[in-house]
């Protein structure tokens, strides 16, 4: 069996923790990298499985997106730090990013920031009060971003090439809203597939109910990982 391609990050959206360890043992080793969202911390055991899945030698990506007054941020990210996690998303204002910055210190905790949630258009945005458009808060958001020192953003594959070339080559650039074209869109406004994604400029995809919804969730993250293949690295 290939190796698991450490870009494709796939997201445990399930009920229980219990379900989430029966579908990381359902994918064995075709997955190397696993986001533990918001559902399952509110379970109660979303720290316990994050440090399971350490153990078993996977990398976690601890989906929170941390929005606070910069106190509480900071005290939140340190603890977390502690975690032995790999990604930590937080929304992308400039004092709860910088908060997070401080509060992983020196270790390999990844502070991401979130620009803007890809099941928003345009039209979402208006509604919620902003003038800008999407690419336009992306934007601005991006740059805010590498003024605070976070490491890489959470944007839609649309933005992907624009957030590549404000942060450079070593700027993380995570996508979720990726979705190969043998599956639906769901909720994704902004979606591309795993290769366009990645040509685009991401680091790492997030790809979620192709995968996990699969009636053999082995299959086809090697479907979607071979598809990756295409873009190199």
């Amino acid at each position: 069996m290939a190796a698991a391609d450490p870009r494709l990050i796939v997201p445990l959206d399930v009920p229980t923790a219990e379900e989430a360890r029966a579908l990381v043992a359902a994918l064995g080793e075709t997955v190397s990298f696993y986001k533990v969202g918001l559902e399952l911390f509110a379970t109660g055991d979303g720290m316990g499985l994050a440090r399971d899945l350490k153990g078993l030698g996977k990398q976690v990506f601890l989906d929170w997106k941390l929005h606070d007054i910069g106190t509480t941020v900071q005290r939140s990210a340190a603890v977390l730090a502690q975690s032995g996690c790999d990604f930590l998303t937080v929304h992308g204002e400039p004092q709860v990013m910088a908060a997070a910055v401080r509060g992983r210190a020196g270790s390999g905790l990844k502070i991401l920031a979130v620009t803007v949630l890809t099941s928003l258009a345009d039209q979402d945005l208006a509604e919620m009060g902003y003038a800008e458009g999407a690419r336009a808060l992306v934007e601005r958001r991006i740059h805010q971003a590498i003024a605070a020192g976070c490491d890489g953003v959470i944007a839609s594959p649309h933005e992907a090439a624009l957030a590549r070339a404000r942060g450079g080559k070593d700027f993380l650039v995570v996508t979720p809203g990726v979705r190969p074209d043998w599956s639906a869109k769901n909720d994704q406004a902004r979606a591309a597939t795993p290769l366009e994604a990645l040509q685009a400029g991401a680091s790492h995809i997030v790809c979620g109910r192709p995968i996990t919804a699969a009636n053999d969730p082995q299959a086809a993250a090697l479907r979607v990982a071979a598809e990756m293949a295409q873009a190199g690295g």
